[in-house]
């Protein structure tokens, strides 16, 4: 049976959507991947870029509250921002909770290269999480 996995953070835009197009490709079909938010922000395009630039597509991804998963048992809840894990509403879930805090490229300033050199460290510093979380999790 595949598992169920589901990714929050605030606002469902960067970093939870640069580890579900992660998850995916690391898990192909061993588990359905989601990700959601606290809020709804939108996919940000620089997401949709800096994953585009490592081959993965997420560009058909969706910002999504995490209400509209309340009836699905997950098996791993993973936060991947400090704001998310303090601020996330009851989860009706068995799910086993993990929880990394990446920092938010979109609050980057700087320069548009500065900026983008924060999404590249981001998106590898997730790539780095999530390729390790299904070595250990989905063997």
């Amino acid at each position: 049976m595949k598992k169920k996995i589901l990714v929050l953070c605030t606002g469902n835009s960067c970093r939870s959507q640069l580890a579900e197009g992660y998850l995916k490709f690391f898990c192909g079909d061993r588990a359905e991947v989601y990700s959601a938010g606290i809020e709804t922000h939108g996919v940000n395009p620089k997401a949709i870029e800096v994953m585009k630039q490592d081959g993965i597509d997420i560009s058909s991804h969706t910002s999504n509250h995490i209400d509209e998963y309340k009836h699905i048992n997950f098996d791993y809840l993973i936060t991947v921002c400090d704001h998310a894990q303090e601020n996330c509403p009851f989860f009706p879930s068995q799910a086993i909770k993990l929880h990394h805090n990446f920092p938010d490229p979109a609050k980057a300033t700087g320069t548009e290269e500065e900026v983008w050199q924060q999404f590249l460290l981001v998106r590898n510093l997730i790539k780095s999480y999530t390729e390790h979380f299904v070595i250990e999790n989905l063997k």
